[in-house]
């Protein structure tokens, strides 16, 4: 048997976490089984879908690099053979035409409730031949009254539902438009998908899509239905945990296969291994091995993986990935040092390409501001004169990272000082305050011109933030 997996995504909104999660493990399960992994936009709610829906999704999944084996398909351009099949099955009396009023089917309801009853559709109209097809109507399954439908899933075990507790789901609405259900069965059918790869949302749905597909004679997939994804609170996914928009973190400095690497953690482990690149994705992950209970998202966790994926990058490839943020800052490049030898320094201190692109900003240009914090304790007056030396020192040293550490030593013991009382001066003096590597590294980088007149600037900060003291 040929795998074959689809991702299905409504456009009516953001590609989110939990929709991410399940286009990679669908992809990852092709790819594993040198199968196929399709992208299918079901836009046929037509007062809720968006081109700009299908714009993020399709952005998303590029981003993510989850490519598709064929080009999108989109439902709104099946509509004739979604009617076909309506068609068929009304020929075949599977299938039949109800025109219950919204009125009735809410008193219904409510008599169904009141006797502690399950709601669902009396079957009316099921074996009436009289309803007026000019008027608005709906088309309806005939689903089987007898028997149970069961299916062993791949995650959750077998399930079994009888057919006495599913209704005659509507398949065309009034307004013409197939529903979900006939519009997934036909297109998961047609498309020969093999393995229905989706959230245990969807669960409810499986036993009357099968059915429609015995009724139709096609081949039933294999399903495999997986937990949601729920905040510390144990409560549904949402904005407030921290979870957004797929392209919301790329906006915010997380790396895309940082990204895959959390949500594979995300029900699925593989002994005690937190990183796993793409190749190691494909060739250990397991569908049968995925918790059957829901997992909590941990932002935390998730910046954890993405520091460690900054740290393994190439500093080329980081570098071109850290541009654009460094650009949001208002930074010229070209005020300061190549980026690739500041961002092999820096790495280290970043959680995402946003911070990198923060740490990396003292390299370049001038010191607008210093923090306050660090300038009170170490910019005071008796920092100046060790200042004043390095400034004189820095004029014609060698500009090497152990010339650089010499001068400061030749300072600290001419002026009788610590080290301490010379170097951490010189750091906010050349920084800002900024967290940076070794003092002999961070200052070779910026280089000597920029070093001095940043001490300069550091020394007429000092002078006017104490105008009453004796030079």
């Amino acid at each position: 048997m040929k795998v074959k997996t689809r991702f299905a995504p409504s456009p009516t909104g953001s590609l989110h976490i939990g929709g991410v999660r399940t286009a990679l493990f669908s992809w990852l399960y092709a790819k594993q089984n040198n199968g196929e992994f399709v992208l299918r936009i079901e836009d046929t709610d037509r007062e809720r879908s968006t081109q700009e829906s299908v714009d993020v999704i399709l952005e998303g999944m590029a981003w993510l690099g989850l490519s598709a084996d064929e080009e999108p398909i989109y439902q709104s351009q099946r509509f004739d053979r979604y009617n076909e099949i309506i068609d068929q099955l009304l020929e075949q009396g599977d299938a039949y035409h109800c025109d219950c009023s919204r009125e009735r089917l809410d008193t219904v309801r409510q008599e169904q409730q009141a006797r502690k009853e399950k709601p669902k559709y009396d079957g009316c109209c099921r074996q009436r031949t009289d309803v007026n097809l000019n008027e608005p109507h709906v088309i309806r399954f005939k689903n089987p009254i007898d028997g149970s439908v069961k299916f062993d899933d791949i995650i959750k075990g077998s399930i079994e539902i009888a057919n006495r507790e599913l209704d005659d789901l509507i398949i065309r609405r009034s307004d013409g438009s197939p529903t979900y259900n006939l519009t997934v069965v036909v297109d998961d059918w047609d498309m020969d998908i093999s393995h229905v790869i989706r959230g245990d949302d969807h669960i409810n749905n499986t036993p009357r899509q099968i059915n429609l597909l015995k009724a139709l004679k096609a081949h039933i997939p294999f399903y495999a239905h997986l937990p949601m994804i729920l905040g510390d609170d144990s409560k549904r996914l949402s904005k407030r945990h921290g979870a957004t928009g797929v392209l919301q973190y790329d906006l915010d400095g997380f790396l895309p296969e940082a990204l895959l690497n959390y949500l594979v953690r995300l029900g699925w482990s593989h002994q005690d291994q937190e990183i796993f690149s793409v190749k190691e994705m494909v060739k250990l992950f397991s569908l049968e091995q995925v918790n059957k209970s829901p997992s909590i998202f941990n932002p935390d966790k998730l910046l954890w993986i993405n520091q460690e994926y900054i740290k393994m990058q190439n500093d080329s490839r980081l570098a071109e990935l850290v541009k654009p943020f460094i650009k949001m800052l208002g930074i010229d490049l070209n005020r300061g040092p190549e980026l690739e030898p500041v961002i092999q320094l820096q790495k280290e201190r970043a959680k995402t390409l946003k911070d990198l692109a923060e740490v990396c900003a003292f390299f370049y240009g001038t010191i607008a501001e210093y923090e306050k914090k660090a300038a009170k304790k170490n910019l005071k007056t008796k920092a100046k004169k060790g200042l004043q030396a390095l400034y004189k020192e820095f004029e014609s040293s060698a500009w090497t990272q152990e010339g650089i550490k010499k001068s400061i030593e030749g300072v600290v013991e001419r002026q009788q000082l610590s080290f301490g009382q010379v170097a951490l001066p010189l750091r906010v003096a050349i920084t800002g305050g900024a967290p940076s590597p070794g003092i002999d590294e961070t200052a070779f980088l910026i280089g000597r011109d920029q070093v001095r007149k940043r001490i300069l600037n550091a020394i007429i900060f000092i002078d006017q933030s104490n105008p009453e003291t004796p030079n």
